[in-house]
Parts: C-alpha cells; structure tokens; sequence
C-alpha cells in the first residue's frame, strides 16, 4: 500500500518546527513509525523491541546517542524509558535546535509518565489512530482502519490473529503481570460482544470465573494501549437520574468483527451486532477528528433511568453541542431523530444545539438531509465530511463514493 497522506501530518510538521522532540503515541501498527519517517526522512531509526539494542541502550546510553545522525526516531521508546533522561541533557545543551529527536509509543499511560518526568516543555505530545474515512475509501465497517488490514484486505483474517497474539505477549506481560493468556482471550471475544453496551464489570467478570478488580486492570490496560474506548456519561442537571457508567467499544471495528467472527460483508449485514458496530465506527470517525485537529478527546453518551437516550454528544462549532444518533440502517425516518429532540427540550440549551442522524449510505436511494425539525439525516461518508471540516469534505465524501 502506497503511503496514504495522513490529516495529522501538518500537526507533526508544525511540532517538529516548534520543539526539540516530538512524542507520537497511539496503538500498534497504526502508522506512527511511517508516517514520522515520511515527514523526517533523514536521520537515524531505532527499534527498542530489539533485546539487543534495549540491553546497548541500558549499559552505555551515553555510546549509543553519540552514535546517532539526528534527527533520531526511537520506535516503542516505552521499551527503554531510561533514555529520555539522557535525551533531556542533550535538548538542554542546544534547546533552539528543533525536530531533532522523535519518539513513538504505543502504551500511553507508561509512556506519558516517562515524558512528564524527563521530557515537560521540551516535547510536542500527539496522538495517531488507525486511518479515518477521512484519509481513505479503504476504510470500512468491516475492515477497520489498521494501514497493514487495508493493504491486504484477502489476509485480514491471518493479520488480526497474529495481531491479538502479538499483543498479548508484548503490551500485557509489559504492562500488567497477566499469567492467564487463554482466559484474557475469551476477555477479548466476551467483551466484543458488548461492544456498544454500558459497561458492566460484573456482567463481564462472572462468565470468565475472574474477580472484578481483574477486569477492571485489563479494561485499564485495553484502554492504556488504545485497543478500547470508553464514552463517559454526559452529565447535567436535567432533574432526572442518569446512567452514569461509560459506554465500551472497541477501538478498531475490523478487530471488532474479528472477534466476533464476522468474516465477510454479508455476515455482517445480517449480524445482530450490525448496530452497535456501526455505533462503534462512528464513535471512532469522531475521536479521529477531535485528535487529528490537535484538539481533546471529548465524546459522551446520555442515558437516563427512564430509557431517554441519546448515542453521543460532543462539543460542535461555536461553543455549542452536537447530538448524533448512529444508525445501520440505510433507511432513516423521523422517529429516530425523537430521542434527540427529546433532550434538547429538557435541556433548554442556550449555546446552538446541531442534531444529526448519521446512516450508512445507500447506492440507489436518494440523499436526505432534513429528518425533522432541526434535524438532519447525514449518510456516513458526508458525516465524515462535517468532522474533517471544510477543507477536507470533499474528500471525505469521495471517499463514500
């Protein structure tokens, strides 16, 4: 597959002109390593995964930086944490030069307590997920957005396999001490199959014989690695009790369907979990903007005790709100913009409230725009093209062609 521009790209220029170091954090195989060697195409490139280079790294940190040609990009830098200390006086002694020293990472939690200690002030700190339907036409529903699933899409299959295996043996024996592989398997698979539902750590503990504490550290270690996402509560005072636990999905609808065995388009358009995979991607196409725009990640769910809710809310242009409503279907009526309206009503906002149904698309119906009153009906490429912004809908759009 030919390197796909990524919309990041001109965030990680703007902070290789501005900082000494870069820090590019973000799940396995997502593309960091490419995308830092496209934009810093000259220099030196380590791989701490290497026992080899981690072990040089340790005995004589002091050698191995001497022998650089910077700039320098340290791939999985949370293998090697020792070595920011090092960097630090380095950055110290010339602070003006700038783009010289480049990290990736792909286990946050760790890897930002390192760059806090050692790295504060003299590090650009970003975030790249799987591609967006935004970047590519390649993305689906059913292939997720991993830059390896799209090149090859005939051996996704093999690729998420090893993927999974990979993980388990890397990012889990680094982080957290889990001795049980197979049972964390059927964690993996359980929890595909609540893809979408409010998290319920007991509902997930008991079929696997594990105590709640130990679901709680793998959702911890999930979500630290970038394989999760958890849609918090939105919360306000409606005068009504909300549902206050977080929504769970799984970051990557490809490695979603995998999990739960959906091998080809048309299993998957006849699977119960079509919905809340479809909800899923919409969830991630969102994150991806908020990140690629170099802005927070803030995405909610609303729910209430008396059965209103509402799939996410997000901050939206002018200080307002925006309420989307995902839907499989390719087919959108005005009843499903009803939960939309409802909670604006209750609300009594006085900041702009934008309220969209976004679908999946059809080949032969025609566009809808107006649903209902203030609501409109976006399929899921010209939502995209809302996210990215004005000057990436066309593209976005082509993309759903």
């Amino acid at each position: 597959m030919r390197f796909v521009a990524r919309i990041l790209q001109s965030a990680v220029q703007d902070a290789g002109r501005a900082f000494p170091a870069v820090v590019l954090t973000g799940p396995r195989r997502a593309g960091k390593t490419t995308l830092l060697r496209h934009v810093f195409p000259q220099g030196s490139y380590l791989l701490l995964e290497d026992p080899d280079l981690q072990a040089r790294a340790r005995s004589d940190p002091r050698s191995l930086l001497d022998g650089l040609r910077l700039p320098a990009l340290f791939d999985e830098i949370q293998n090697v944490p020792e070595l920011f200390s090092y960097v630090r006086t380095r950055i110290d002694a010339h602070p003006r030069r700038t783009g010289q020293w480049l990290f990736t990472g792909s286990q946050e939690a760790p890897l930002m307590q390192g760059v806090s200690e050692s790295m504060a002030g003299r590090a650009a700190i970003l975030q790249l997920l799987p591609f967006s339907l935004a970047e590519t036409s390649r993305v689906s529903l059913l292939h997720g957005g991993f830059p390896e699933v799209l090149a090859r899409p005939a051996g996704r299959h093999l690729w998420f396999s090893s993927y999974i295996q990979t993980y388990l043996e890397r990012d889990l024996r680094a982080v957290a001490n889990v001795r049980d592989l197979a049972t964390f398997r059927r964690f993996l698979g359980l929890l595909a199959s609540r893809h979408g539902q409010v998290l319920n750590r007991t509902d997930l503990a008991a079929p696997l014989g594990v105590s709640v504490p130990t679901i709680s550290e793998w959702l911890h270690i999930l979500e630290i690695t970038g394989q999760i996402v958890l849609v918090p509560p939105y919360f306000e005072n409606y005068g009504k009790r909300l549902i206050k636990s977080p929504k769970v999905y799984l970051g990557d609808s490809g490695l979603a369907c995998h999990l739960l065995g959906i091998m080809t388009q048309a299993e998957l358009d006849r699977s119960p979990f079509l919905g809340p995979l479809f909800e899923g991607f919409v969830a991630a196409e969102i994150l991806k903007s908020q990140i690629n725009r170099g802005q927070r990640k803030e995405l909610y769910h609303f729910r209430d005790q008396q059965g209103l809710e509402v799939d996410f809310l997000f901050p939206g242009e002018g200080g307002g709100l925006w309420m989307v409503e995902a839907k499989a279907a390719k087919t959108v009526h005005p009843a499903m913009a009803r939960p939309m309206a409802s909670l604006k009503r209750a609300m009594d906002a006085r900041a702009p409230v934008r309220m969209t149904v976004a679908h999946r698309p059809s080949a032969s119906g025609p566009p809808t725009r107006a649903l209902a009153p203030d609501v409109e009906a976006l399929d899921l490429p010209s939502f995209v093209g809302e996210l990215a912004g004005p000057s990436r809908k066309g593209k976005a759009r082509r993309a759903g062609g």
